[in-house]
């Protein structure tokens, strides 16, 4: 392993995909050695520099992960499920930390990934954000020492061309409440309420989610109860802070055990 870790940023076009890049050129702590699209795209051959319009960088933009990867110390993958899976695969024959930011992972994706860390450091989080890791754990404390005479809403707001909902930031505080409350997330959730509803059961979690213009992305989770609410927020103004946070993550995971990490153990919280 070399000093200075080399990272591959995958999905390299995407606005995700451009603010890591400048976030690892950027960094004193890293370097950029890699840049990866899906085959066909039209960057593929190019200097990522040219590509996005810049000064050339002396880093071309290839398909071929795994060839990528296996120079690489860390890879960052904010792409789509199907995607992750297989970088995952890739980065562990690789031995690179992979940085996940990917949300709407299925059960089975998890799995799939799960394996792959038996090899190599993942670490995984709907969010890369100190705000919201430390809000994640704020919510655990309060549903904790709450019991179920509070109901527990999840709101969130994205901009309109985000594809998945709930978000995973939504999701990460859904299970932080349920991990205080002792119970299992997908046992309270209550989501996509439509119609004649009925009552609200007593300890569900809810999630309510917006989408609309360029909302970077905006998290509350309220605890309503008899005359009172408590409502925690966090509001991200800036989408490079989740880059930020993803470059840490890919510097800390160095020398680590192979294992699952998310932003807590990144952040020592």
């Amino acid at each position: 392993m070399t000093d200075i870790p080399g990272i591959v940023i995958t999905g390299v076009s995407g606005r995700m995909g451009q603010m890591l890049v400048h976030e690892v050129l950027k960094s004193p702590k890293a370097k950029l050695v890699g840049a990866v699209e899906r085959s066909g795209h039209d960057w593929i051959g190019q200097d990522l520099g040219a590509a996005m319009g810049k000064a050339a960088m002396g880093v071309t933009v290839t398909d071929d992960a795994l060839e990528a990867f296996s120079t690489a110390q860390a890879v960052i993958d904010f792409t789509a499920p199907a995607a992750t899976v297989h970088f995952a695969e890739l980065a562990a024959q690789a031995r690179a930390v992979h940085v996940i930011g990917t949300t709407g992972l299925s059960d089975a994706d998890l799995s799939k990934i799960a394996a792959a860390a038996r090899h190599a450091v993942v670490v995984r989080a709907g969010n890369m954000s100190l705000g919201v890791n430390l809000l994640t754990k704020l919510t655990q404390m309060v549903a904790e020492a709450l019991d179920d005479d509070y109901d527990i809403e999840v709101i969130e707001a994205h901009h309109n061309r985000k594809v998945d909902a709930p978000s995973g930031t939504a999701v990460m505080l859904g299970e932080a409440a349920a991990k205080g409350r002792g119970v299992s997330l997908p046992d309270v959730r209550d989501s996509g309420r439509d119609g004649i509803t009925g009552a609200r059961n007593r300890g569900d979690i809810g999630f309510a989610v917006v989408r609309g213009g360029d909302i970077v992305g905006e998290h509350d989770v309220m605890f309503a109860g008899p005359g009172e609410r408590i409502i925690l927020r966090h509001v991200a103004s800036d989408r490079s802070l989740f880059a930020r946070g993803a470059v840490k993550a890919a510097i800390w995971g160095q020398g680590r055990d192979p294992g699952e990490y998310d932003m807590m153990d990144v952040l020592g919280l």
